[in-house]
């Protein structure tokens, strides 16, 4: 951990003092990034994910359109060289706080007044340093949930810490924003990974037990999943267990795996370590309908916002390249339906356990 440290406050004390070097020597002081334009995010065939592409945009000082955010920009990296040196950690909007604050006596105007303004140039310090928030000392908050066979060694508050996650419950482990800085994942024992979109659906399980019963790793990122959790399911998967996604039968459940599988378009610039292209869509489907009766009489019509996200997913090219996705959102444009994860609890409560182990147990999953 100290080791870590210690590089990231170098990192941060030789970008700043790249800034007064060029001051010194009467120049304009700039730094470069890489350009987070949409026209610069491409999706990566071999690797299976989106990135930025090479475009570099320069940040300067003077430059009246970019002074202001040139400003904000090293204002940032002033605090969090801070709070790395003092081993401190806190939330982006706590960094906010941070910086709120008067120019000067004279000047009737803060660094920042809103936290829109300061989250987009903390990426822009990602990218231009080639790190993540995490790394900072900035966390977001915390959303996901997990149980499963394994444990964790957890050094938190100058205190090492091991949690048997097999022993927490109803209520699971919280997945931090941070999984990567001061934790390791331990003793995994595990056939597979299973994130399942919704909480409720993930306690229907949990309560089951079907974690145990299959030597699973259960995960819920509780909706759209946050970057903690999309990068422990990558560490996951990088110890070699296969990753299976149970969400909604409609565009947002769908977009959620592609962000899980894929990456997002606002984080293509830690694509990389955020996707997971080897992860497999289990369910819910359109073609569900077909092989499961009671659901026919339990779908919902599809709004007019539902369908039209089909349409712009449809528009993707890493997804319209796998006939299987092209085929399920027609069928929600053509019918207007669409299908809740919730509706296989129709017959009976456990019928989801038994819907999970046949799709896994028969391979039935999409790209």
């Amino acid at each position: 951990m100290k080791k870590e440290s210690s590089k990231m406050q170098e990192m941060l004390e030789d970008f700043g003092k790249g800034i007064v070097t060029q001051v010194q020597k009467e120049k304009n002081p700039s730094f470069n990034t890489v350009s987070r334009t949409k026209s610069n995010i491409h999706y990566d065939e071999k690797g299976g994910f989106l990135k930025l592409g090479n475009t570099k945009e320069e940040r300067s000082f003077i430059n009246v359109a970019q002074t202001k955010r040139f400003m904000q920009t090293i204002a940032i990296a002033d605090k969090c060289h801070k709070f790395v040196k003092e081993n401190l950690h806190t939330s982006i909007r706590g960094l906010f706080y941070q910086l709120k604050y008067s120019l000067g006596e004279d000047i009737d105007e803060n660094i920042f007044n809103e936290q829109s303004e300061s989250n987009p140039l903390i990426e822009d310090l990602e990218v231009a340093l080639g790190i993540r928030r995490e790394d900072l000392h900035l966390n977001a908050n915390r959303k996901g949930v997990l149980i499963g066979n394994m444990k964790i060694k957890d050094y938190f508050g100058n205190e090492e810490q091991e949690i048997d996650v097999s022993k927490l419950g109803r209520s699971g482990w919280g997945i931090p924003s941070d999984v990567d800085n001061d934790i390791e994942f331990v003793d995994v024992k595990a056939k597979y990974v299973l994130v399942v979109e919704k909480d409720a659906l993930w306690q229907r399980l949990n309560e089951d037990g079907f974690w145990k019963k299959e030597n699973a790793i259960l995960i819920s990122p509780q909706g759209q999943a946050a970057r903690g959790t999309r990068r422990i399911i990558r560490k996951l998967a990088d110890m070699g267990l296969p990753v299976y996604v149970f969400n909604d039968c409609d565009a947002w459940g769908w977009y959620i795996y592609w962000t899980i599988k894929t990456g997002s378009i606002n984080l293509a610039y830690i694509g990389r370590d955020i996707a997971t292209p080897e992860a497999r869509f289990i369910g819910v489907t359109m073609s569900d309908l077909e092989k499961y009766d009671f659901l026919n009489t339990m779908t919902m019509k599809a709004n007019e916002v539902d369908i039209k996200r089909a349409q712009e997913m449809l528009g993707y090219p890493w997804i319209n390249r796998h006939r299987e996705w092209v085929d399920e959102l027609n069928k929600v444009i053509k019918t207007k339906k669409k299908l809740e994860e919730d509706t296989l609890q129709g017959p009976r409560l456990t019928f989801v356990d038994d819907y999970v182990r046949e799709k896994i147990k028969n391979r039935e999953f999409l790209p």
